[in-house]
């Protein structure tokens, strides 16, 4: 069996305060992908005290925002398993199926 990997574009990134950077901002805004990402206080800070040439605010989504705490701690809880933690597979679609096994563990849990 073959598996065959394709590079695709997300439609949407989120990320935390940590990659609130003008170079990965203006990265994304090029390939255009929307992004969530806060923005720090002093960044703020500095773009009001420019005014007009410090640029428009950053759009920030707190509801998408609140979302992607879901999907990490769900990534946590898997990987709780230590076959996904560890990732002992050696092979990619072996290590999928650990993967759908835990997701399966976890959904079924009371």
């Amino acid at each position: 069996m073959r598996l065959i990997l394709r590079a695709t574009r997300p439609d949407h990134v989120s990320g935390d305060k940590a990659y609130s950077s003008r170079r990965n901002r203006r990265y994304l805004r090029r390939r255009d992908i929307k992004h969530t990402i806060p923005e720090l206080k002093d960044q703020r800070a500095n773009r009001r005290r420019k005014g007009s040439a410090g640029g428009r605010p950053t759009g920030f989504d707190p509801d998408r925002y609140r979302r992607r705490n879901e999907v990490e701690r769900t990534i946590n809880r898997l990987k709780n398993s230590r076959a996904v933690a560890t990732r002992y597979d050696k092979r990619a679609y072996v290590f999928h199926g650990t993967v759908t096994a835990a997701a399966v563990r976890l959904w079924l849990k009371p």
